[in-house]
């Protein structure tokens, strides 16, 4: 099979969808792989170093998606990358389309089909394809909202961790999956006094069991966030609904409950946000504030630790490109059904039932094709 991998055009994105040591276990059984020159500069992957590990390398992007079967990428396709996809082309990237009506109906209009690594599963009942930047995003979150909490970001001025005499911030964790969970890890590690708000008693348990003492775990309800917030210094929104649009657990009406200066991290930006008053912002600018209170949504986190991210990345991704590359789109999603639920549109049909819930759109079951 032909393999491009395009360059990030999406604003600070400095990922890329496979490493060369990715490419080399491709050339290795058989395949081709077209990378887009200079893809992987930014963090040290050069084009001599994917030459090496057997790609070609293309000039160009439209040149690289007119010829490959297979794109394999980072972020959701841009506007003008939507363009040349075609009706016989196959897309393995991050979508979430939930969040994004103009983009899902680009992709049905393409023709192309299209799996989204946020929707593959596993046999654990988990996600792993979103896992690694789950875990990067969580571990981000603490880092980002600490540094809003400064002065000169707006912040109340607080030291996450305190120091001998002065008391650490307050940092609730709305969501207690990997997110959530990395998250405490940063927060508990730096001395913050952490809080995890979640509704599965089940995670709640297994969260105590790990952090015990170190950590408060409280039951979600509406009550309990907001008197949670009240007292917060930083709040991280780690809530995953696979698929469909976040729910709004905190609201504007709520922001008058928060002292000024509060950081709310918005980690579900990219499924919508679960705080109503988030906004997708970018690395360039990765705040505002709102009735006082500094809010950050930057839709592709792990983009800024791009190396690390990208090594992680195609650690999970690579057996299932691996697998779409032997054996085809249609044999590959018979043989796993995993994979199967990664697909969000085959040839111009939405084929998820989250997102076609999510901006009330009719799908088509996959398995009445297969």
């Amino acid at each position: 099979m032909l393999i491009g991998v395009p360059k990030e055009i999406k604003n600070h994105e400095y990922r890329v969808g496979l490493t060369p040591a990715g490419v080399q276990e491709l050339s290795k059984q058989g395949h081709r792989v077209l990378i887009e020159t200079n893809a992987g500069l930014a963090i040290g992957f050069t084009d001599e170093l994917y030459q090496q590990a057997g790609a070609d390398i293309v000039d160009a992007a439209d040149a690289l998606y007119a010829q490959a079967d297979l794109i394999v990428k980072v972020k959701e396709p841009q506007q003008q990358e939507r363009q040349w996809l075609r009706p016989d082309q196959l897309l393995f990237t991050y979508l979430h389309l939930a969040a994004d009506k103009i983009l899902t109906q680009d992709l049905i209009a393409s023709g192309a089909s299209c799996i989204a690594y946020e929707t593959v599963t596993d046999q654990f009942g988990g996600l792993p394809l979103l896992a690694p930047m789950s875990e990067v995003a969580g571990r981000m979150a603490i880092q980002a909202g600490m540094h809003a909490l400064e002065n000169p970001q707006g912040g109340k001025g607080i030291l996450l961790g305190g120091v001998p005499g002065v008391q650490a911030a307050k940092v609730i964790i709305i969501g207690g999956g990997v997110v959530g969970e990395q998250a405490a890890r940063m927060s508990i590690g730096l001395g913050a006094d952490t809080t995890v708000i979640d509704k599965s008693l089940n995670r709640l348990r297994q969260l105590d069991t790990h952090f015990g003492t170190q950590m408060k775990t409280v039951f979600a309800t509406q009550d309990a966030i907001e008197a949670a917030i009240r007292h917060a210094d930083l709040i991280i929104g780690a809530v995953l609904i696979p698929g469909a649009k976040a729910p709004k657990l905190v609201t504007k009406a709520m922001l008058s409950l928060m002292q000024t200066g509060t950081v709310l991290v918005d980690v579900a930006i990219d499924q919508g946000g679960c705080f109503e008053t988030s906004k997708v912002t970018t690395h360039e600018a990765p705040t505002f504030i709102e009735d006082g209170v500094i809010h950050y949504g930057v839709a592709n986190m792990p983009g800024a630790v791009a190396q690390s991210a990208t090594y992680a990345l195609t650690n999970a991704t690579l057996p299932f490109i691996l697998t779409l590359a032997n054996h085809g789109l249609t044999q590959a999603l018979k043989q796993d059904a995993h994979l199967r639920q990664g697909l969000n549109i085959y040839q111009g049909q939405l084929t998820h039932p989250a997102v076609a819930a999510a901006h009330d759109y009719p799908y088509q079951d996959l398995h009445s094709w297969l």
